[in-house]
């Protein structure tokens, strides 16, 4: 696959590298408005080539996004320590216009895929602004949510990460919510299995819910608050991704789309079980959901919502 990276800061460039080491791309082009950040990423990444696979990237300008397959968008201003994703709004929805009047002249079929935040803002942004259909535009959503509960979860019943199934859904921030009424370790549902641990092994498991549901939301402000950024949970949920986006078969993933009467929802890109394949978003599962996963659901939108009013578009 050809795909073409919008911005070459940290998260890009670890997007890139991270797409060769899993044998998802063949061509990347790394495109940046500071082109010796770009260049630079470029030849790093190019050097280690050798002992991965036959594959080429390079820094370029839009027009060699011909024939990209996949635009992945990284650009904008990351968050600082303290800061919520919805309070860079407005200025990353004026970079992301910025490129929308580019991009879409040189790869009208790209599926675009948004990492930059506010993810849900800027993937509706994005829709406006080009009118792509709704299947070439989404954005990572709460898959990288979902990782960090997977990951959590794991570690408290020190079970394989691959036997952990649960999703994070609604806004990538804090109104987020975990789908606790379809959570499962090893396909038992979760209270189950907490269940069978306490009583066959003599081994109760403290799943405490709301402190699950904090770590999930803080982790990324814990992150930047040590080390400035993060990097490899969002990189690794693109490539995710692109990987889905290379088959014919379906893959379920919590990418936010835009909802047109789903859950009665519309006019809103919020994260929801979503299957994604070769020609992008094919539909969304409309899971049965609890009363109150509904409800957070609807909170979740309207919080959205209330911000896309604010906007200057």
């Amino acid at each position: 696959m050809k795909i073409t990276i919008i911005g070459a800061g940290a998260v890009g460039a670890t997007t890139a590298f991270a797409l060769f080491t899993r044998g998802a791309a063949s061509e990347v082009v790394l495109i940046d408005i500071n082109m010796d950040k770009a260049l630079g990423e470029a030849l790093d990444i190019k050097q280690a080539l050798p002992f991965i696979d036959n594959c080429n990237i390079y820094a370029g300008t839009y027009a060699d996004a011909v024939g990209s397959d996949v635009v992945i968008i990284t650009s904008g201003v990351g968050r600082k320590p303290g800061q919520s994703r919805l309070e860079l709004v407005q200025t990353n929805v004026s970079i992301t216009k910025q490129i929308s009047s580019e991009i879409v002249k040189y790869a009208p079929d790209a599926k675009y895929i948004f990492v930059a935040n506010p993810v849900d803002i800027l993937t509706y942004a994005f829709l406006r602004y080009t009118g792509l259909p709704k299947t070439q535009v989404f954005g990572t959503g709460t898959v990288l949510d979902t990782l960090r509960l997977r990951t959590r979860l794991a570690e408290i019943y020190n079970i394989n990460n691959h036997q952990v199934h649960a999703n994070v859904m609604g806004e990538h921030g804090e109104s987020s919510f975990i789908v606790w009424s379809s959570a499962t370790i090893a396909g038992v549902p979760i209270d189950e299995y907490t269940n069978f641990m306490a009583k066959e092994t003599q081994a109760p498991v403290e799943c405490n819910r709301q402190e699950i549901e904090a770590y999930v939301k803080s982790s990324g402000q814990q992150i930047i608050s040590r080390k400035g950024c993060t990097v490899y949970g969002v990189a690794m949920s693109t490539v995710q991704i692109v990987k889905a986006l290379s088959k014919n078969a379906e893959t379920a993933l919590t990418v936010s789309s835009l909802h047109e009467g789903e859950y009665g929802l519309n006019d809103v890109c919020i994260s929801s079980l979503t299957q994604v394949n070769s020609s992008g978003v094919k539909g969304i599962v409309t899971q049965k959901l609890s009363d109150e996963e509904l409800r957070r659901m609807y909170a979740s939108a309207e919080t959205l919502k209330n911000v896309i009013k604010g906007i200057d578009f």
